[in-house]
This record gives structure tokens, C-alpha cells and sequence, in this order.
């Protein structure tokens, strides 16, 4: 009896011990933003770009940090096309810097500032950091987290933006923005059904666990608006944006969100939203077009006046 009972005791200790070692800790508040680069990668035209992102530790607090020593990519900097708002959570792939071929050994440096505390990302070409659609595919868990090799050579969406890049608006005056959205392989294919606006689980509902160690995101074409920069909580759009950060709550409106519903296109893949300011400013508005494993961006600029 006393061998059985030190055995039971081991084992519970054992146990203790495995549960708090894979306890983690989230935070809605008070934590630091992180910046990410992602890697490197060859162009199409030959031409060699810089990855980044960043993963903001909160899951509900956001950042506004303007362009300067708080918010600086050197050298070359301090503006090199870095966001200025920052949502919650981990956002990646977001940016690109594009490096000249005899770059060499040097380093881009990203420096962000948050709550006091000063964290970098550094950027290289070392051979460990090239990446392709494949690698960022994994990353964001496209296709529930596949490994095909087709996504190697996934054709990102086909983004245009109608209008201007640069325009006005006054402040409570909708300003409606039309983006047209395809994707010209169908890689990966979309597979179940389209988003309801009260979606329940039923037997038909589109589910898989993830099959990688990061959030599975599910196949299939989507558009969102972000604030890129400016103040985002003085921005409203209408019809409301699935979120373009990895939020993996359920019903989270998210790519990352089981069940993972993910709306059909629009009619003719047209995207129609309509933005509303509250606050004068200028802002940096960003769709951003994703078949579920690869993004393209494009930015429109809003100057707001009263």
C-alpha cells in the first residue's frame, strides 16, 4: 500500500508539474509590442525584399506610435513604410522594405517602443531567413496548416483599389471605397460553406483541428479594410471588417476563428465599404486581400478636415 500510494503521489507531482510548465499567461492590457521580421525573399522582376510584422502581446489594447524614435527603422529611415497603429496580437507579413542585391552583410534594424520598454527586430539576408509562399503559408496556418507543395507556387490574390491613392473627407462624411479582389489560381480552393450572419455549428459546418503548431487560418478569398496609420479609433467602417490579425476566439470574425466561415465574394469579387471619420488627421487606409495563405496590400491616404 505505502509503494502504491508513492507511486500515485509521483505520478500527481508529475502531473503538477507538466500542467505548469505549459501554463501560459494572456494579458488584455500593459504589455509590449514586439517587432518581427519575417525574412527575405526574391521578387518576381529579381529584386530582393525585406519581411515584417510584429505581435503586440495585448489582446485588447491597440497603439498608435507615430514615425520617429519610438517607431524608427534605420538605417535609411526613420519612415521605411512601417505601420503607425498596431492592433492587437500577432500581425505578420505586414510590410516590406526592398533591399538593393549588393546589401550584403548589413542590417535593417526596427526599433519599437511600448510602455517604456524598447524592443527590436533585425534584418538580414542570412541564408536562414529566406522565405516563399510556401514558408509564409505555414506561418499563418493557410489551408488549416498544409504542407502541399502547391502552395510553393500560390499565386497571391489580384488586388485593385478604384480612385485615387490620395483623398479627402470631412469628418462624419462616409467615404466609400470599392476594391476589386480576385484569386487567379483558386490555390488554396475554398472548401465549405460561406458565412451566415448568425452562423451555428451544425454537421455541414466547416471545422478541422489544426494540423501545424500555429492558428489554423481557413482557404478561401477574403478582403478587410485596416488602419494602417492614423487613429483607429476614429475610423468606423461599415459593413464591420473581418479582422486581418490572427484572433483564434470562436466567432471572433476571423480567418484564424473556428468555425471557420469565410464569406463568399461580393457579387463581380467587388468589394464595397464605407469609412467614416470621427476625428480630423490624416490616415492610411490598407485593404488587404488574402486567399487564406498569401496576402496582397494596397493603401489609399485620407486627409480629413472638419
Amino acid at each position: 500500500m505505502k509503494l502504491r500510494a508513492l507511486t500515485v503521489a509521483i505520478v500527481a507531482f508529475a502531473l503538477f508539474e507538466v500542467a505548469g510548465a505549459q501554463t501560459r499567461f494572456t494579458y488584455s492590457s500593459g504589455q509590449v509590442i514586439s517587432p518581427a521580421y519575417e525574412g527575405w525573399r526574391t521578387e518576381p522582376d529579381g529584386s530582393l525584399t525585406m519581411v515584417f510584422g510584429y505581435m503586440n502581446q495585448n489582446w485588447s489594447e491597440e497603439f498608435d506610435i507615430p514615425i520617429g524614435p519610438d517607431n524608427s527603422i534605420e538605417p535609411g529611415g526613420p519612415d521605411q513604410g512601417q505601420p503607425t497603429h498596431f492592433y492587437p496580437r500577432r500581425n505578420p507579413f505586414l510590410f516590406t522594405i526592398k533591399i538593393p542585391k549588393d546589401f550584403g552583410e548589413k542590417e535593417i534594424v526596427w526599433t519599437i517602443k511600448t510602455h517604456g520598454k524598447i524592443e527590436k527586430a533585425y534584418a538580414s539576408l542570412k541564408n536562414d531567413y529566406m522565405i516563399d509562399n510556401q514558408v509564409i503559408s505555414t506561418e499563418v496556418g493557410g489551408d488549416f496548416g498544409s504542407l502541399r507543395d502547391e502552395l510553393r507556387t500560390n499565386i497571391p490574390p489580384e488586388l485593385k483599389v478604384d480612385g485615387d491613392k490620395k483623398r479627402s473627407a470631412t469628418v462624419g462624411a462616409p467615404l466609400t471605397l470599392t476594391a476589386l479582389a480576385t484569386d487567379p489560381d483558386n490555390i488554396p480552393p475554398r472548401r465549405g460553406r460561406g458565412a451566415s450572419p448568425t452562423p451555428t455549428v451544425t454537421a455541414s459546418a466547416l471545422y478541422r483541428a489544426p494540423s501545424s503548431l500555429v492558428p489554423a487560418s481557413g482557404p478561401g478569398l477574403r478582403l478587410s479594410w485596416i488602419v494602417y496609420r492614423g487613429k483607429a479609433a476614429a475610423v468606423t467602417f461599415s459593413p464591420d471588417q473581418m479582422k486581418a490579425w490572427i484572433d483564434t476566439r470562436a466567432y471572433a470574425n476571423s480567418p484564424w476563428s473556428p468555425p471557420y466561415f469565410i464569406p463568399e465574394p461580393p457579387p463581380g469579387n467587388k468589394w464595397i465599404v464605407q469609412a467614416t471619420f470621427n476625428e480630423p488627421g490624416t490616415y492610411v487606409l490598407r485593404a488587404v486581400a488574402s486567399d487564406g495563405a498569401v496576402f496582397t496590400y494596397d493603401n489609399v491616404t485620407v486627409t480629413v478636415t472638419r
